[in-house]
This record gives C-alpha cells, sequence and structure tokens, in this order.
C-alpha cells in the first residue's frame, strides 16, 4: 500500500469553519475516498501558517486530491471553496510531498 502526503492552504480565519464542515462530512464523500481505495486518511493544521497536511494510504493509483472526474468530489470542492486557495476547478491548490523518512 502507498501512502501519499500532501499540503493545502486553508484561508486565514476559517480554522472553525473547515473543522465545522469535516466534523459533518457528507457520506457520499466518505463512501467515494473509500471506494477508491484510500485508507488511513488524515489531516493536520499548523495554525501559524495556515498549512493543512494531508496524509492517506492508496489502495490504488489515485488519491483523494485527484478524483475530480467525480461529481460528488467536484461538489464537494465547490463548497470548500470559499475557504481554501484553489485552483480554477475550485480543486485544492495541492503540493505533494517528498518522503524523505519512515518508521514502520
Amino acid at each position: 500500500m502507498k501512502r501519499v502526503a500532501f499540503k493545502m492552504q486553508l484561508k486565514p480565519g476559517c480554522r472553525a469553519e473547515y473543522i465545522k464542515r469535516h466534523a459533518e462530512v457528507w457520506p457520499s464523500i466518505v463512501e467515494l475516498i473509500k471506494r477508491s481505495g484510500i485508507s488511513d486518511y488524515s489531516i493536520f493544521l499548523d495554525e501559524e501558517t495556515n498549512i493543512l497536511f494531508g496524509v492517506q494510504h492508496l489502495g490504488g493509483d489515485l488519491s483523494s486530491q485527484q478524483l475530480g472526474s467525480e461529481e460528488i468530489q467536484q461538489k464537494w470542492w465547490d463548497y470548500m471553496s470559499d475557504i481554501m486557495e484553489v485552483n480554477p476547478d475550485n480543486s485544492p491548490r495541492t503540493t505533494y510531498l517528498e518522503e524523505v523518512f519512515y518508521l514502520p
């Protein structure tokens, strides 16, 4: 199983809203993520920089950031676009990170 890590940018002052929306994440998004083989998915927030740091295990070839062909994913991105830095299609601006150390 492959692990990926990435970062995204939360807009200033949006911490509480981001946490609220993820506490109420849509069941259809959870289903899509699981159906795509993604598991052990965590997002962390660096409050000093508003950088979100995500880590997930991939059972297939796609991370959650690559599910944009799915209509429900597009709707979720639209819903989140007012509180995150996004691309023209409202997908989060995502930077994948190189793994330089891992201790299993």
